[in-house]
């Protein structure tokens, strides 16, 4: 009996602070959140109030790809994670209390609930380095204590400063530093205060230690509901008066304003308090009074004197807001995006912050058709939309306080796209690193542009959406499959499917390598051999690819055997639309720049390397770091499917085709290529003497295309450009706008590749005041390959006019190639 009694005191109370290892089982109780980042064999600290979590020492450990760059961007012995217990509401990036780098253990501390951090003189330096992390109940946040140690035998200059990733907003306030949450839905803030300096006069970002002379550094790490919320706690952790203030943002039928928040000026800042979902607010303030504004889109400011201690009694007005409820013709929920304009004086809504589905500037995007937006009172032209297939709803609306619109409509598929799927094989979230645009709202963003299928590819990480489209009810919409993007500092590469481990250090993703060949190899033998595994190259550097591998100036081969180890390559990334572009370089001059700049025209020299032999399969992407501005959509790409069924996507059916290069770049017409006998897109065609095309063109309401290009071997044939101007009869109105056989007499090998597009309009009735709004409308095919003298297609090498483009070109060289002699 004695063993089991002894076991039974060692068992704490649920609420007593705890620290333990992320292993053996207990990986399930890793912190969750936006920005958790925890694997197997971090170090998690609860106490009663929160929970937090250390990155443990292992090769490679960073909290993602963009909290620091470079070979020293590891982050070991890190906090990565803080959230009040119980929520599931990290968002935290990453903390490093003297920077970031290599460490030379981390381990938990005996006799308390915390975890240290060493980095030894020898690894350092000569500068010895500990972190302690240690959390006790009844704190609403994390102690950490730094202790520097000069142990060389000269005065040497030391850093203090930290590492404190990665907010939109944030301060310092009397002292004490504040970070809110990007998005304020979520209701997160932190704030960290310098509780105690030992051995310095000063906490300065750098201090002189003589030798054997050692500074301690403590700091407490709030986290609380709001960045107000955390900067009380942890202003009460200086040992300065605080006190307390509650209170609730309410409507006039006592109804919680629940989505609103309180700014409160404190000395020259404007500091943020969120009601919970009862409208309640509590915070620890200085002694005194405060100028207040109570807030939230749709109800007038409410100006307010806040005392300390005290009550907040806010009554706010009625909300104005628009009720939509969107369906099918069917009668069935859509996801879709709605744009406001503001009409009559009215100005543009800001709704929110760029990074988010749920109000995001002008713009609101749902995976639902019923939902409802708040709006300040005005006046607005409302437009739904659904990506390139549906025909747009548009209506002009006025709201009031307390009177909310109903905004009811079918969205309607007009454009046929029968045995073919809407696909973009690369986009982002907050996982990859270098955006913090939430997982959710990116899955949002996916359903209301109507991407059908959407590879899973985040920065150097194996990541699996699937989970986040079910969480969303949104598998009717969207095929996904596990995969990644892995970046360096040379070329990046997408590569999918791959089986992902949340539990290792990036998803068990592989490591980049300089050399875009090695890359390739590694991606293809990455947790064995599939056949159907994509491999392409995004926002590829062509020249420094395929021409000139050191930059130099002289054509080497670039990359000498690239081209046959990837499957694909991105010619749109971006907003622009330049595959009718006259030459590979352009001179730019940046407003306000003295330097000007020469760029490459990645669509042209795609070309010029088809010429060459190199068979390079074009894809089109919107790469999305935001969902406005940088969302997705503008360029997409469409491939045949078996089936229109989004959850019935099989890459296993797609790949072959993909990788046969049968796949349509659009960011808005919808183009059909085809041959007499069917080919399309990607295919080899034996003809005599040249071939006819049908070629036909599709729009919604606000794509309108006026000129059809065929490119023969890539030269812009004038015989085969036809225009709405020259050939009026050729186009229609309407939701058809090009039905037409247009024959292309050849005498040699050649491929084909039609353009249509509209060099006078824009495609800013899909986009709004987004940035992919000024695109010009733009469709294409990848070549089309006849065989004119059945030996097979060969390339005629033709470089259309100019050199293939090499590395170093200044504008002034540039300009030398461009001018006839005398």
């Amino acid at each position: 009996m004695k063993p089991a009694i002894l076991l039974a005191t060692l068992v704490l109370p649920l609420s007593a602070a705890e620290v333990f290892e992320a292993n053996l089982g207990r990986e399930t109780e890793l912190p969750k959140g936006k920005e958790a980042d925890g694997i197997r064999g971090d170090f998690i600290l609860r106490s009663d109030a929160i929970e937090a979590l250390v990155s443990h020492n292992a090769h490679n450990r960073r909290a993602n790809m963009s909290t620091f760059y470079g070979p020293d961007g590891v982050s070991p012995g890190c906090l990565y994670d803080l959230a009040l217990r119980g929520s599931d509401n990290d968002q935290l990036i990453c903390y490093g209390p003297n920077g970031h780098g290599p460490v030379s253990y981390v381990r938990i501390v005996e006799g308390k609930a915390a975890v240290e951090s060493v980095t030894t003189a020898a690894k350092n330096n000569g500068i010895y380095k500990r972190h302690v992390y240690e959390v006790k109940d009844g704190d609403s946040g994390i102690w950490i204590t730094t202790t520097l140690r000069n142990e060389t035998t000269k005065p040497d200059s030391v850093t203090t400063r930290d590492d404190f990733q990665r907010f939109n907003d944030y301060g310092v306030t009397e002292g004490i530093r504040w970070a809110s949450v990007v998005d304020p839905a979520q209701k997160t803030g932190y704030a960290l205060a310098v509780v105690k300096v030992e051995g310095s006069k000063i906490a300065a970002d750098k201090i002189t230690l003589p030798p054997g002379q050692e500074v301690t550094i403590q700091r407490f790490m709030a986290v609380g509901t709001s960045a107000l919320h955390a900067w009380g706690l942890a202003m009460e952790k200086t040992g300065k008066p605080v006190a307390a203030v509650t209170g609730a943002l309410l409507d006039k039928d006592g109804q919680p304003v629940s989505a609103g928040r309180l700014t409160v000026k404190i000395g020259k800042h404007d500091v943020w308090a969120y009601p919970d979902a009862a409208g309640k607010l509590s915070l620890k303030l200085p002694p005194g009074e405060y100028e207040a504004i109570a807030q939230d889109i749709g109800r007038l400011d409410l100006p307010l004197k806040i005392t300390a201690p005290g009550v907040i009694s806010a009554v706010m007005t009625p909300a104005a807001a628009v009720k939509f409820k969107i369906t099918d013709t069917k009668g069935g929920d859509l996801p879709c995006k709605v744009m406001f304009q503001g009409i009559n004086g009215t100005p543009n809504p800001d709704l929110g912050p760029v990074m988010r589905a749920h109000g995001c500037k002008d713009q609101y995007h749902s995976e639902t058709g019923t939902f409802t937006v708040a709006l300040p009172p005005g006046s607005y032209k409302v437009r739904v939309v659904r990506g390139l297939e549906y025909a747009s709803l548009e209506k002009d609306i006025t709201i009031a306080p307390g009177a909310p619109v109903t905004f009811t409509g079918t969205l309607k598929r007009v454009v046929d796209t029968t045995g073919w799927i809407s696909a973009d094989f690369h986009n982002h979230s907050t996982q990859s690193g270098d955006n913090i645009c939430g997982t959710d709202d990116r899955i949002i963003n996916i359903a209301a542009e109507n991407i059908e299928f959407a590879p899973t590819t985040e920065h150097n990480r194996l990541y699996d959406w699937e989970p986040h489209i079910k969480k969303l009810n949104l598998t009717p919409w969207i095929k996904t499959v596990r995969g990644m993007e892995l970046t360096g500092s040379r070329q990046h590469f997408n590569a999918f499917p791959f089986t992902p481990d949340p539990l290792l250090q990036d998803g068990g993703a592989p490591e980049w390598n300089d050399d875009p060949r090695i890359t390739a190899i590694t991606l293809r033998r990455h947790q064995g051999e599939n056949a159907t595994r994509w491999i392409q190259f995004n926002h590829p550097d062509l020249s420094n690819m395929f021409i000139d591998r050191d930059r130099d100036g002289m054509a080497d081969g670039g990359f000498v055997g690239v081209g046959a180890m990837i499957d694909g390559m991105e010619t749109q990334n971006g907003n622009a639309t330049e595959i009718l572009a006259d030459a590979p370089l352009v001179i730019s001059r940046a407003q306000g720049s003295l330097a000007a700049k020469v760029s490459h025209v990645r669509e042209f020299i795609w070309l010029q390397l088809l010429n060459q032999g190199h068979r390079l399969v074009a894809v089109a992407v919107a790469d999305s770091h935001a969902v406005y501005g940088n969302g997705v959509a503008g360029w997409m790409t469409y491939l045949p499917s078996n089936t229109d069924n989004p959850p019935d996507i099989s890459w296993d059916e797609l790949s072959p085709r993909a990788k046969r290069g049968e796949i349509i770049l659009t960011n808005g017409p919808f183009l059909s290529v085809t041959c007499p006998d069917g080919q399309h897109a990607g295919q080899d065609v034996r003809a005599n003497g040249g071939i006819d095309l049908k070629v036909k063109v599709q729009g919604t309401d606000w794509v309108k295309i006026d000129r059809i290009q065929v490119l023969v071997n890539g030269r812009k044939e004038p015989t085969l450009n036809f225009t709405r101007q020259t050939h009026p009869k050729l186009f229609a109105e309407g939701i058809v706008q090009f039905d037409q056989t247009i024959h292309v007499p050849l005498q040699a090998d050649a491929h084909l590749i039609v353009v249509a597009t509209n060099d006078n309009a824009d495609i800013s009735g899909g986009y709004g005041t987004s940035s992919q709004a000024k695109m010009r409308p733009c469709a294409y095919n990848n070549p089309i390959y006849v065989d004119i003298d059945g030996n097979g297609f060969k390339p005629n090498g033709d470089n259309l006019g100019h050199d293939l483009p090499v590395g170093g070109l200044t504008a002034d060289k540039v300009r030398a190639k461009q001018t006839p002699p005398p």
